[in-house]
C-alpha cells in the first residue's frame, strides 16, 4: 500500500446537491482538515434547501464540521429531486463559485451516484474545475449505488463519532429515514477503514489524476 499526504492546504471547494450531502460524504474529513489546517478557507456551495429549514441546519452543521476554518456557504433553492431541470441555473451558479474559488482541493459527488440530482452536479464539477484535483464523495442511501472508492482517507475513531453524532444532531429533518442512524455512518466507515488497513476512513472516487513527476 503506498501512502500519498498532500501539502498544507489554503483553501478547499466543497460542493453539495443537498444539504447534509457534504457532511455525509466527507463530515470527518472536514473536522480533519480543519484541525490540520487552522484557517483554512472553506468555500461551499449547495445547490438546494434555500430559505428553508435544511438551509440553517447546513449553516449549523458545517460551522461545526469546520471548526476554525474561514467559512463561506451558499445555499440555492433548487426543487429537491429536480436538478436535472434546471440544468442552466446550476450550471450558471457552479460557474460563478469556480470565479469566487481558488481552492488546493475540491469535492463534490461521485459520477456514480443514482440520485438524479448528485449525479448532475458530479457531472458539471469538472466542466469548471478543469485544472483541480476533484475527490468525489460516497453518500450513504437507500439506492444500492455504493462506488468502489479508488482513494481512501483513514480518519481517527473520534473524528468518525464526531461525525455521526453531529449529524444527528444537525439535520433533525432527516431523523425519519431510516439509513439516517449512527450505526450506519460508523457503520461504511469502519467498511472503508477495512479496505485501506485502517479502523476507519472516508473513501472517494477520482475520475483522473495528472502526475507531474518532473517529466515535462
Amino acid at each position: 500500500m503506498i501512502a500519498l499526504t498532500t501539502a498544507p492546504l489554503t483553501e478547499i471547494a466543497v460542493l453539495g446537491a443537498h444539504c447534509d450531502d457534504i457532511a455525509i460524504g466527507m463530515g470527518a474529513t472536514l473536522l480533519t482538515l480543519a484541525g490540520k489546517h487552522p484557517g483554512l478557507r472553506v468555500r461551499a456551495l449547495v445547490i438546494s434547501g434555500g430559505d428553508s429549514e435544511r438551509e440553517f441546519e447546513e449553516q449549523t452543521a458545517l460551522a461545526e464540521f469546520c471548526p476554525n476554518a474561514d467559512l463561506d456557504l451558499t445555499v440555492l433553492d433548487v426543487p429537491d429531486g429536480r436538478a436535472p431541470a434546471h440544468w442552466d441555473r446550476i450550471k450558471n451558479a457552479v460557474q460563478h463559485f469556480r470565479g469566487k474559488a481558488d481552492p488546493d482541493l475540491v469535492f463534490a459527488p461521485q459520477r456514480g451516484d443514482a440520485h438524479q440530482d448528485h449525479r448532475l452536479l458530479a457531472e458539471l464539477v469538472p466542466t469548471e474545475f478543469r485544472d483541480h484535483l476533484i475527490l468525489g464523495y460516497e453518500i450513504l442511501k437507500w439506492e444500492t449505488d455504493t462506488p468502489q472508492p479508488t482513494v481512501f482517507h483513514p480518519v481517527s475513531t473520534e473524528f468518525t463519532e464526531a461525525k455521526a453524532r453531529l449529524l444527528l444532531k444537525h439535520y433533525p429533518s432527516q431523523a425519519g429515514r431510516d439509513w439516517f442512524d449512527e450505526q450506519a455512518f460508523t457503520g461504511l466507515a469502519r467498511l472503508r477503514g477495512v479496505q485501506c488497513r485502517a479502523e476507519y476512513a472516508e473513501a472517494f472516487v477520482i475520475d483522473k489524476v495528472v502526475l507531474d513527476l518532473g517529466g515535462k
